[in-house]
């Protein structure tokens, strides 16, 4: 199987679909499996980037759209689907291309990680009321009063962080800190479940900024502004608003929106320099034909 990992805007499922054109010439059957922590939800495909129609229609995508927005979602159970639609494409003689801008989630698809379970049910509704009317400063207070080494391995204005940890407390988890820091970490080895061919996709840094203008302005255009109104009139789930641009969109906030996606292409940067056993691929300048060539030569060299 193989695996595209990059920044957001880098052009991930047209690489995706170029290179299964490639391999259904070659008599394969390749199917795209999202590896993705918001494209799961439906009615977010807009703001999220997730396939076009016109792609899928070209390549199946999977986990794309597959839970409800006002439903919370976690890395656990993406896991458990994942591997369900890998094992079972794998079975049925598929190639499984594992896409995504989510380090974690791709790392859940390609190997089984000793992963937390996901909060109890309105634990973490319950934790983000709390976050809205008390402040960060506040439950990172109250961490403090329990675990302080996990507090202090935490910045207070961490939002999600501080939620995540007081949800592992209220779960009856043991937070050390030190302890955790000692055990070895699943996310940076090459173990995978199966033999997978990991490709990291890279660019410029002045032309993915273009591009992620670009992108962002697209969207913009395409409605994404009314599809998060949408989605927050029908309850968005705190995980869901997580979604890039969500709450910058709500607020008309452009700008931020942009400083944001910036950011986190360079968080997905970092991640892919920590990959074990990536194939990187520079991209700019190149069509998506082109770079599915040079992976396709990859996978078959294998």
């Amino acid at each position: 199987m193989a695996a595209l990992f990059g920044p957001t805007a880098i052009g991930k499922t047209s690489v995706a679909v170029a290179l299964a054109r490639r391999l259904r010439a070659r008599g394969e059957d390749p199917v795209a499996v999202s590896a993705d922590a918001l494209q799961v939800y439906a009615g977010l495909e807009t703001l999220t980037g997730a396939a076009s129609r016109a792609e899928r229609a070209e390549l199946e995508h999977r986990l794309v759209g597959v839970i409800p927005v006002a439903r919370s979602f976690s890395v656990a159970e993406y896991a458990r689907l994942a591997h369900a639609e890998i094992d079972a494409l794998l079975a049925a003689g598929r190639r499984p291309i594992v896409v995504g801008g989510t380090g974690l989630y791709l790392r859940a698809a390609l190997a089984d990680l000793n992963l937390r379970p996901p909060p109890a049910p309105g634990v973490r509704e319950r934790r983000h009321a709390e976050l809205e009317a008390r402040g960060a400063m506040a439950l990172h207070a109250e961490l403090a009063t329990v675990a302080p080494d996990r507090a202090r391995a935490i910045d207070p204005h961490d939002r999600h962080r501080i939620v995540r940890a007081l949800e592992l407390l209220d779960a009856g988890e043991e937070l050390d800190a030190s302890a955790r820091a000692k055990a070895p970490s699943q996310l940076w080895t090459a173990d995978t479940r199966h033999p997978t061919l990991l490709v990291g996709l890279t660019m410029q840094r002045e032309a993915l900024r273009r591009r992620i203008d670009a992108r962002i302005d697209a969207l913009v255009a395409a409605g994404a502004a009314d599809e998060v109104r949408r989605a927050q009139a029908a309850g968005a789930s705190p995980t869901a608003r997580k979604a890039l641009g969500f709450g910058e969109l709500l607020a008309g906030d452009t700008e931020a929106m942009r400083r944001r996606t910036r950011q986190l292409a360079k968080r997905q940067e970092t991640w892919m320099r920590k990959l074990a056993g990536v194939h990187l691929v520079d991209v700019t300048g190149r069509d998506a034909d082109a770079v599915g060539a040079e992976i396709e030569a990859l996978l078959v060299g294998r």
